[in-house]
């Protein structure tokens, strides 16, 4: 359970970030090399290879080498983990809607 929760910690972490987020959308379509990943940012190469190190230590990309190319691609394990412990949290929000719901429309 431990190392569940630090790798949730690790993979929501890495997820904060808008920038990486967005370059996670991006790998969704296929791989891509950093230069690839950084045109729709003003941002630099650097910084969005600090991006990608953020995203490989969580396990959420995966980096290649075919010569000179250095390909990322999505890994999707993590966001499936984080997926399945926000589901835990479905019936909650599902339970409370379903309250509200009976009190705006009266019923006990």
């Amino acid at each position: 359970m431990q190392a569940t929760a630090d790798r949730l910690s690790t993979t929501f972490a890495a997820l904060a970030d808008p920038t990486r987020r967005a370059i996670l959308a991006r790998l969704a379509a296929g791989e891509a090399s950093v230069t690839e990943l950084a045109q729709p940012f003003d941002i630099s190469l650097p910084a969005v290879s600090k991006h990608l190190k953020v995203l490989h230590r969580a396990g959420l990309i995966e980096r290649g080498r075919q010569a000179q190319w250095r390909p990322s691609r999505l890994e999707a394990a993590p966001l499936r983990e984080a997926r399945d412990w926000l589901e835990g949290y479905r019936r909650f929000w599902d339970e409370s809607f379903d309250r509200l719901a009976q009190i705006v429309e009266g019923k006990p």
